[in-house]
C-alpha cells in the first residue's frame, strides 16, 4: 500500500507561483512513475505533468508546458510540481498519483495509476 500526501496548494494571484509537494510512503518509490493531475469544477481530470522512473523522461500538457516543472527526489520519496506564471484557468484540485508497474516513460493515462493522493486546492485569482 502506498500513501500519497499532497501539500502546497493555496490562493495566489495571476502571474504568481506555487510549489506542490507529494510525499509518498513505501520503500520502492524510485521504481514508481509519478504524475500530477488536476480537475476543475465541471471538467474532466487531466494529466498536467508526469515523470517516469528516474525522472529523466517527463510529460507536460500543452496548457502548462513552459510554466510547470515536475521533479522528484527519490531520497525523500517526494515529487514536486513547480508552477510559475499561474493563470486563473489553472484553478483546480491537484492530485498526485503513483504507478507502481512503471518504466522509464512517463505515464499519462489516469487508469494506469495505482495510488492517488487526496488532492490540494489551487486557486488563482485574476
Amino acid at each position: 500500500q502506498v500513501q500519497l500526501v499532497e501539500s502546497g496548494g493555496g490562493l495566489v494571484q495571476a502571474g504568481g507561483s506555487l510549489r506542490l509537494s507529494c510525499a509518498a510512503s513505501g520503500r520502492t518509490f524510485s521504481s514508481y512513475a509519478m504524475g500530477w493531475f488536476r480537475q476543475a469544477p465541471g471538467k474532466e481530470r487531466e494529466c498536467v505533468a508526469a515523470a517516469g522512473r528516474s525522472g529523466v523522461l517527463t510529460y507536460y500538457s500543452d496548457s502548462v508546458k513552459g510554466r510547470f516543472t515536475i521533479s522528484r527526489d527519490d531520497a525523500k520519496t517526494t515529487v514536486y510540481l513547480q508552477m510559475n506564471s499561474l493563470k486563473p484557468e489553472d484553478t483546480a484540485v491537484y492530485y498526485c498519483a503513483a504507478a507502481t508497474r512503471a518504466s522509464l516513460r512517463p505515464v499519462v493515462s489516469g487508469p494506469e495509476y495505482d495510488y492517488w493522493g487526496q488532492g490540494t486546492q489551487v486557486t488563482v485569482s485574476s
